[in-house]
């Protein structure tokens, strides 16, 4: 009793869906309101409360449709606003990859210049050495000092200043605990 039941009540339900589903297919042109008077008017002029029930009633069509519209718009300009965002938002990625090329090409060459100084100061005398780091600013010339061979390094910190050696030791601390 109890199957035959849910059958009935499934095949029922399934049935007001597929209604429901084709009254969404026909959409927007069942919500749209037709302010024209309508052929059952035409007897009943002479009744003043069917009047201006029509009159009320085609009145709020009108707002109804004018609503509708304002709402179309609307939705047209979010689109045309969604639509400039995302052509923005590709703009800026395209130039966030460049900016992020450029900073790497900047890094090379920083990297570059720094292998050729340390070159440099692996081939001086370290009492010179240390005379030139200690006119350099400390984050740079740590850089360099924690790049030539260790024991030209030891040379070079031994030949600077001991307050200047600590600076230079700390900033080196901070670079190797950066990588």
């Amino acid at each position: 009793m109890r199957r035959p039941l849910l059958s009935f009540l499934g095949g029922v339900m399934v049935l007001a869906a597929a209604g429901q589903a084709v009254m969404l297919m026909d959409g927007f042109s069942r919500l749209t309101a037709h302010a024209e008077p309508s052929e059952l008017m035409s007897g009943c002029t002479d009744v003043p409360e069917a009047v201006a029930l029509a009159d009320t009633l085609r009145e709020r069509s009108l707002r109804i449709d004018r609503y509708m519209q304002d709402m179309q718009r609307r939705k047209d300009e979010i689109a045309t606003a969604e639509k400039q965002l995302t052509e923005k938002l590709v703009e800026l990625r395209k130039l966030k990859q460049q900016i992020g090329s450029n900073e790497q090409g900047y890094a090379q060459a920083q990297n570059d210049d720094i292998a050729r100084l340390i070159a440099v100061y692996d081939q001086m005398k370290p009492e010179q050495a240390a005379m030139v780091l200690s006119n350099l600013p400390p984050d740079f010339a740590a850089q360099i000092l924690a790049r030539v061979q260790p024991e030209t390094g030891a040379r070079i910190m031994a030949s600077v200043e001991p307050g200047q050696a600590a600076v230079l030791t700390s900033y080196m601390g901070a670079i190797r605990a950066r990588k």
